[in-house]
């Protein structure tokens, strides 16, 4: 098995002379959850669609768990669970009757042992006292939920999701959450495609950023959130005096205002800062130091926001 759960090289999909998805090479870690990024339109739900042999691509190749994709589906789709754009069951049916379908239906699970499967799955995502409810009587992140319910079936290597906050209230979205960053603990590979900003923020080690077709950055969230500025700022009631000390320091772009002093970090360290101006006399009333978010690193790259609360 190779270090990636997912890779693909050059993969491009056009529909017409629209070009959806334009050569991206993905590479997504086993073990990670990988935060793929971009406002809608921008190719994320097509890039998973190819991924799981569901729409050809046009060119480039595709491999999953080591495997091409889609010659292999039949080997890789049975350790790979999916939830794209939003769940689909029978309303009239219970939670626990709509998954017992959907076990049914899989050629590779032991039908003697469905109960506990569906059983398993359901106290998985918080949803066994209510698995005799009818779907339609469920609340939104309910079936959000019953839907990560049925890609667990049966053990998964790799779970890919599309947009699984999508419509959520804070309580689901946060159930969903702590849902996804225990299903990686347990060793499953991760994919989450989202355009809420807050939430990839707090569960992804891996991030990808597509933008009008294509993957315009990918790496780890470290990584990438590193290649903004980190600036600090001194509040003080010397900010000129201040601002000189930042300049001797080493610190880059330094401005003043009434009460601050800011400049650009680069590799001073930090700690450094509030003893120099100090030491200089600088009675220092304030110090923060400002990281780049990931909405400041999204605007870097594609010059335009999205949502970022959700």
């Amino acid at each position: 098995m190779t270090e990636l759960a997912v890779r693909t090289s050059g993969l491009t999909k056009t529909f017409g002379h629209q070009r959806a998805v334009d050569a991206i090479d993905l590479e997504v870690p086993h073990g990670a959850v990988y935060g793929f990024l971009g406002p809608n339109g921008s190719g994320k739900t097509t890039t998973i669609r190819m991924l799981l042999g569901l729409v050809a691509p046009t060119s480039g190749g595709v491999e999953v768990l080591g495997a091409s994709m889609p010659r292999r589906a039949a080997v890789v789709l049975p350790a790979v669970g999916a939830l794209v754009e939003g769940p689909a069951f029978h309303p009239y049916l219970s939670g626990r009757a709509n998954l017992a379908r959907l076990d049914a239906a899989d050629r590779t699970a032991d039908p003697r042992d469905a109960r506990r499967r569906i059983d398993a799955a359901l106290d998985r995502v918080g949803l066994l006292a209510a698995a005799g409810k009818r779907y339609r009587a469920y609340s939104l992140g309910m079936r959000q939920r019953l839907a990560i319910a049925s890609a667990l079936l049966t053990p998964k290597d790799l779970l890919v999701l599309d947009e699984p906050t999508n419509g959520l209230d804070p309580q689901g979205t946060r159930e969903v959450r702590q849902l996804v960053g225990s299903l990686a603990e347990d060793g499953a590979t991760v994919l989450v495609s989202s355009h809420l900003l807050a939430e990839v923020e707090q569960m992804c080690t891996h991030l990808g950023v597509m933008h009008v077709g294509r993957l315009v950055a990918q790496g780890t969230s470290t990584e990438l959130r590193g290649h903004g500025a980190t600036e600090a700022t001194v509040e003080t009631d010397r900010p000129d005096a201040a601002a000189r000390v930042l300049t001797e320091l080493g610190l880059s772009d330094v401005r003043t205002t009434r009460t601050f002093a800011v400049g650009v970090i680069g590799e001073v360290a930090p700690e450094k800062i509030v003893s120099a101006c100090v030491h200089a006399g600088i009675a220092v009333t304030g110090f923060r130091v400002d990281r780049p978010t990931l909405e400041d690193l999204f605007v870097s790259l594609t010059g335009e926001g999205f949502d970022v609360s959700g």
